[in-house]
């Protein structure tokens, strides 16, 4: 009976769709039950995110390549750090690192504006015009170092970190994030980071470590040097 019953869950499981089988095993099943956060991937084709020679790589449970030593991370860990980062309707959010616009994609369903920033002029315009064709008006695009934050549009209810840094940028996020305001960014080498949250408490930065993860390096004057 219980061969059966196995075999039943997995024929079920394998006749999902690939966004489904991906929310159902590599998000909710890890744990990750937020129905905002699940109905915002779920109405994102996470394919059209990917280059052409790499869309069959869109639903594996890995980071992917998308071009200019850059990558896309693994859903679970797009989920994880969203999910973390408590996006509320009415939040202006700060993403660094645009990358193919995949995150920022699943932001702007959770967020009241997202401005999101990326040094690599390619991939920033693929994603805005990726993002544009999707119908969705409240993502500003930014071309520059994101490590320096927006302070000419901040301050920000969340920050979130697509790369991993050296140290905490503790400057730009106290320039940046609003009091009692939460960021998440990679912290430590270029091998191997820490996914960090941190809170603005007045003056300092509260941090909560979460995960073990590896990022690309942040680039720029408060990240890694090129």
């Amino acid at each position: 009976m219980k061969d059966a019953l196995e075999w039943y869950a997995m024929n079920q499981v394998e006749q999902l769709s690939p966004i489904e089988r991906m929310i159902r095993q590599q998000v909710i099943e890890r744990g990750i039950r937020d129905e905002r956060l699940v109905a915002a991937m779920r109405s994102t084709p996470r394919e059209s995110f990917f280059p052409p020679e790499g869309k069959q790589f869109a639903y594996l449970d890995r980071a992917a390549p998308i071009g200019f030593g850059q990558t896309i991370s693994q859903p679970y860990i797009v989920a994880l750090m969203t999910h973390r980062l408590d996006v509320q309707p009415e939040h202006k959010v700060l993403e660094i690192g645009t990358g193919t616009g995949y995150q920022t994609a699943i932001l702007s369903k959770l967020a009241a504006e997202v401005y999101t920033v990326e040094r690599v002029k390619p991939l920033l315009d693929d994603a805005f015009e990726r993002i544009l064709s999707m119908g969705i008006r409240n993502v500003h695009f930014r071309h520059g170092d994101g490590t320096l934050g927006l302070p000419d549009v901040a301050p920000f209810d969340r920050i979130i970190v697509t790369a991993g840094a050296p140290m905490i940028p503790k400057e730009m996020l106290l320039n940046n994030l609003k009091e009692g305001g939460i960021a998440l960014i990679p912290i430590g080498s270029t091998d191997e980071q820490m996914l960090t949250r941190l809170q603005r408490i007045g003056n300092r930065l509260e941090m909560t470590e979460i995960c073990a993860c590896r990022f690309v390096k942040l680039i720029g004057k408060n990240g890694w040097s090129e």
